[in-house]
């Protein structure tokens, strides 16, 4: 087996295809599209699955033996690293738009508690 043309064939794939999606939603659209995605948004998911698919297709003639169980691993790694990509760009654009809130109050926080909000931006 050519794992290193695997790993490489699946990394590439995975940082070229959520790398430019994610480039297009938070670029193009707003960071809050992540968490309510639209059409429109939903369509650059075509990106992603037509690199895992064009690494697949690249791994399959660039090998000569058991070519179809090293297709099914890259495009599975491929898979699995585009999904980390997602998760990771999602906690941190999440973290980036949440302003920070600062609570101070008397008592504990309850119905009769002072609390005072304050939004630091």
């Amino acid at each position: 087996m050519r794992l290193k043309l695997v790993f490489a064939a699946s990394a590439l794939a995975a940082l070229v295809g959520a790398g430019s999606c994610i480039a297009l939603v938070l670029g193009v659209f707003s960071a809050k599209a992540l968490s309510s995605p639209g059409l429109l948004v939903t369509s650059t998911l075509v990106l992603p699955v037509a690199t895992i698919v064009f690494a697949a297709i690249f791994v399959y003639r660039h090998t000569a033996r058991r070519r179809k169980i090293q297709a099914l691993l890259t495009a599975i790694i491929a898979t699995l690293l585009t999904l980390t990509f997602f998760i990771l760009a999602s906690i941190l654009s999440a973290r980036r738009i949440q302003p920070n809130l600062a609570l101070h109050g008397t008592q504990s926080i309850d119905h009769e508690a002072n609390v005072f909000v304050e939004i630091h931006a």
